[in-house]
C-alpha cells in the first residue's frame, strides 16, 4: 500500500508593490506625529512636578508609548543599498514612503476597527515613524519597494555607480 503523503499546496507569499509619497506629504504626517510625541513627553514632564534633566527620559517614554518599533536590516553593495523593515500587522494602505537622495521616511497608522476605545491588554502602538540614512546618494526615480510578509523591501541603486558606470562606457 502507498503511503498518503499530506500534500498541501504551497502558498506563495503575497508582494505588493508600494506606491511612492512625495517627501513633503510626508514630512507634515512625520510633524503631526512628532508633534504628538512631545505633547506626551511635556505630560511626563508635568507629572513628574516639571522636574528638569529628565527630558531624554520622557522624550523616549513618549517614543515607545506611541511609536511601534521597527527593526531594519541594511546592506551595501557597490551599485546598490537592500533594506528590508519589519512592519508585520500593516497594511499597504496604512503605510506611506518616501524616498530621498540620502533618506528613507516610513510612516504608518494602523486604521482604527471602530471597536472599543479601551485597548486591549496586549496592547501595542499603532503608529511607525521610522527614517533611514544611507550614506550615498540613491536614485528615488530608480527605487524598487514592495511589502511582502510584513517586510518592506527596498532596492535602491546608487547614483555615483549610475555616473562611473555612464564615465566608463564613454571611454570605451
Amino acid at each position: 500500500m502507498k503511503s498518503k503523503k499530506n500534500s498541501h499546496p504551497k502558498t506563495e507569499p503575497v508582494i505588493t508593490l508600494m506606491p511612492l509619497c512625495e517627501p513633503e506629504a510626508v514630512r507634515w504626517d512625520m510633524q503631526q506625529i512628532q508633534l504628538g510625541v512631545a505633547r506626551r513627553a511635556y505630560e511626563l514632564f508635568e507629572t513628574r512636578n516639571r522636574e528638569h534633566g529628565h527630558d531624554w527620559e520622557d522624550w523616549f517614554q513618549a517614543e515607545s508609548e506611541l511609536l511601534r518599533p521597527v527593526s531594519i536590516a541594511v546592506s551595501e553593495a557597490a551599485e546598490r543599498f537592500s533594506i528590508r523593515a519589519n512592519v508585520l500587522g500593516f497594511q499597504v494602505n496604512e503605510l506611506k514612503v518616501s524616498i530621498e537622495p540620502k533618506r528613507i521616511v516610513i510612516l504608518g497608522r494602523k486604521q482604527s476597527s471602530g471597536e472599543s476605545e479601551i485597548p486591549p491588554a496586549d496592547f501595542y502602538p499603532d503608529m511607525i515613524l521610522r527614517m533611514i540614512d544611507v550614506s550615498s546618494e540613491i536614485d528615488p526615480a530608480r527605487a524598487a519597494v514592495e511589502l511582502q510578509s510584513g517586510i518592506l523591501k527596498f532596492e535602491l541603486p546608487k547614483v555615483a555607480q549610475q555616473a562611473e558606470k555612464a564615465a566608463a562606457a564613454g571611454k570605451a
